[in-house]
């Protein structure tokens, strides 16, 4: 207890008590020095920085070109069926053909969709790497 509750502890010596003293850790310094070995390798551009930056894009790029092959075969695909099966051309929405409907109107929201996407997976996958550099 402290003077101000009335009493005051004392070492045997009878001189007032030092408060015992406390380490407080507010990190681990081994993961601190793992980060910023990796960091330094990446800012130096050595080969592990190296590889983890093509790793990176490698998986970037594999994603843009899987959703691009995607958008590109709806959007060749819907001209083709028009063609093969010219049918449906004849459908009528709204007063508007259906070919005109899906290949003129319906195609740009799509795009910007796609494009979305595009820019969320390559986020979650910088959010990735920067999680892997980090541990």
């Amino acid at each position: 207890m402290s003077p101000e509750h009335g009493f005051e502890l004392r070492n045997r010596n009878g001189e007032p008590a030092r408060p015992r003293r406390r380490r407080v850790v507010l990190a681990d310094r081994r993961r601190t020095r793992q980060v910023a070995r990796t960091m330094s390798e990446l800012e130096e551009q050595t080969s592990v920085g190296e590889v983890l930056v093509q790793h990176l894009v490698r998986v970037q790029l594999r994603s843009a070109l899987l959703l691009g092959g995607a958008v590109a075969l709806v959007l060749l695909a819907l001209p083709t069926a028009f063609y093969f099966f010219p049918a449906f051309g004849t459908y009528e929405v709204f007063g508007i053909r259906l070919a005109w409907l899906l290949l003129g109107v319906l195609a740009y929201p799509a795009l910007v969709v796609a494009g979305y996407l595009c820019t969320r997976t390559a986020e979650r996958h910088e959010r990735d790497f920067v999680h892997m550099v980090e541990q």
